[in-house]
């Protein structure tokens, strides 16, 4: 994203994590939240930023990341993107409607499709940084609030457009052989989208392969480019109305 921003003409911002196992406190009035937001004041405070269009993606837990500051920081960021990872919370009472374009694969072992964690993800190490692996976690422990929803993918951007006012009649086209989108009757200003890749695992479409630990994470597209996509939705869908300060 930083190399697409640089040749576009906006900036990207990427904070990191730094604990073990590495995971982001996405859950209501989580400790991350507090860091964005603080991050985003000081970033509108230090660089020419345009408050409207200030947007949001993110990768697995980084999508949770983006779907909880789309519940909580709906003042501040105009639109998100979650890639594998989005997620409706029941306690998600956003301050607007906030535009929503999100990806997942069919394929995708870690965060499944269907709803839950997928087997893949279940081998992953607990997030409470025990010696435990999540699937140990979840058969010993209550459910997590930093587990995905058992809601399948598509039931969940139903349930966000719901929340934006959108119609329940929605429209799925196929672009590529591999890949297709789902389109919500909304208000041109509350857009909610879900790009399906048929196959694909928990990755970024159109991302470098050689990053992606692919024999893990699964198959990855290149039919399309999620960055491409996010940016031109992005594009489209400034804040209207007031502006946090």
């Amino acid at each position: 994203m930083a190399a697409y921003g640089a040749r576009h003409g906006f900036a990207v911002i990427t904070p990191e994590t730094h604990v073990l196992p590495p995971k982001w406190d996405s859950g209501a009035d989580g400790i991350d939240i507090d860091y964005l937001e603080a991050m985003l004041t000081h970033v509108e405070q230090t660089l020419c930023i345009d408050k409207r269009r200030v947007y949001m993606t993110g990768l697995s837990m980084g999508a949770f990341t983006a779907s909880s500051v789309a519940c909580q920081l709906a003042d501040r960021f105009a639109a998100v993107a979650p890639v594998a990872g989005v997620q409706d919370f029941s306690w998600c009472r956003p301050s607007r409607q906030v535009p929503m374009v999100a990806f997942h694969g069919t394929g995708d072992e870690i965060i499944s499709y269907d709803g839950g964690v997928g087997p893949r993800g279940m081998l992953l190490p607990a997030l409470d940084g025990s010696l435990r692996t999540i699937g140990q976690q979840m058969s010993q422990d209550e459910a997590s609030p930093s587990m995905p929803n058992e809601q399948s993918i598509p039931d969940q951007v139903g349930r966000w457009a719901d929340r934006n006012g959108c119609g329940a009649n929605s429209v799925t086209r196929t672009g590529a052989v591999d890949v297709a989108r789902t389109i919500y009757p909304c208000a041109p200003a509350n857009s909610v989208e879900l790009y399906t890749i048929h196959g694909g695992g928990h990755n970024w479409p159109g991302g470098d392969p050689t990053l992606a630990a692919t024999p893990i994470t699964g198959p990855i597209t290149s039919s399309i480019s999620a960055t491409a996509i996010i940016w031109d939705f992005f594009r489209r869908h400034p804040m209207t109305g007031l502006v946090s300060d």
